[in-house]
């Protein structure tokens, strides 16, 4: 018998005023699946229980259904990680403010060894939400920032400075080849259209442009660890789960040329170790407030181990291509 993926999801009794629709395989069309795990989003600990599908034709592992854009919405509040705001954390608030800023400080040094950004070079970060990373690589090297993000009113010290685009990335209207170069820091596992997002970075790129990728890795330690329970689940506001083989294939496949593939990110994998031990063995909801000493004693104590990261594929992934 056929698996029926909207049979699936009503076995779950999730909240009725969820609004599903169906999707095809983003990588190769194709709509036979079966099941591959039920994720919830732990790190709120909102309702809802998820189903996540692989692919019987191409593998790539991806929720279906899905709530529907309006629907997802709520789970985009001030609750959601990358849009809090909360800067006053006692006495770790300066180590708080370390940790924050060395994210903007390892995605410039990633990027840099690719494309040597200066005052001449137009950024665009997709998914930019408080636009810190655009901030800090303008007050660096002066360059032209633009940022787009699916979140409204949005707002942080210096935010003006962005040529801010609100909305989903692939309705956008930038002029063709006016980008020199695109990062996507943890935007395209979240994307309702990929492909369609892939085709307007290829549109806005100029010729030797540069899209950088990263999102979690699902062939990685830790969703081995974890399983339902890895925070690169984070459902339903991820709607696919990427392996390598296919995070490079989708690219391939949409006109771009793998130039570099890394097997880590900028985003720090111990958060995904953290997490994930917190959800499986104690459950869902991370109250940063009583969280944040253990989650530096925890780094400290793994801080051996840590430093050889980007070798170990603990969790993420990211690509650096250009156009074919």
């Amino acid at each position: 018998m056929r698996f029926d993926p909207l049979d699936r999801v009503r076995e779950l009794k999730n909240p009725a005023h969820f609004q599903y629709e169906t999707v095809d395989c983003y990588l190769c069309g194709e709509s036979e699946c079966t099941e591959f795990l039920i994720g919830e989003e732990d790190l709120t600990g909102k309702d809802g229980k998820f189903l996540y599908v692989e692919c019987t034709s191409c593998s790539l592992v991806y929720q279906n259904p899905r709530l529907n854009i309006d629907s997802i919405k709520e789970y985009y509040d001030s609750e959601y990680l990358a849009h809090r705001k909360k800067k006053d954390w006692g006495f770790l608030t300066p180590l708080y403010e370390w940790a924050m800023n060395k994210l903007d400080r390892d995605k410039e040094k990633l990027v840099q060894k690719y494309f040597p950004v200066n005052e001449n070079t137009r950024l665009l970060d997709v998914g930019c939400a408080v636009g810190t990373f655009l901030l800090y690589m303008n007050r660096k090297y002066q360059c032209k920032i633009s940022g787009v993000d699916f979140k409204e009113d949005l707002d942080y010290p210096g935010f003006e400075k962005i040529d801010f685009h609100q909305g989903v990335f692939y309705d956008q209207n930038f002029p063709a080849e006016s980008i020199d170069l695109i990062t996507m820091w943890h935007f395209f596992e979240h994307d309702y259209d990929p492909v369609k997002s892939l085709g307007v970075a290829k549109k806005v790129l100029t010729e030797n442009g540069k899209l950088i990728i990263e999102v979690p890795r699902l062939d990685s330690v830790t969703y081995r660890l974890f399983k339902n329970k890895w925070t690169g689940v984070q459902a339903p506001q991820h709607t696919a789960l990427y392996s390598k083989k296919t995070l490079v294939e989708i690219l391939e496949k949409n006109g771009f040329e793998i130039e570099a593939y890394l097997p880590f990110g900028a985003f720090p994998p111990y958060f995904y170790i953290f997490t994930g031990t917190y959800f499986k063995f104690i459950g869902k909801g991370l109250n940063l407030d009583r969280i944040i000493v253990p989650y530096f004693l925890g780094q400290f104590l793994l801080f051996p181990i840590l430093l050889f990261k980007n070798y170990l594929n603990l969790s993420m992934q990211t690509i650096v291509c250009g156009k074919k």
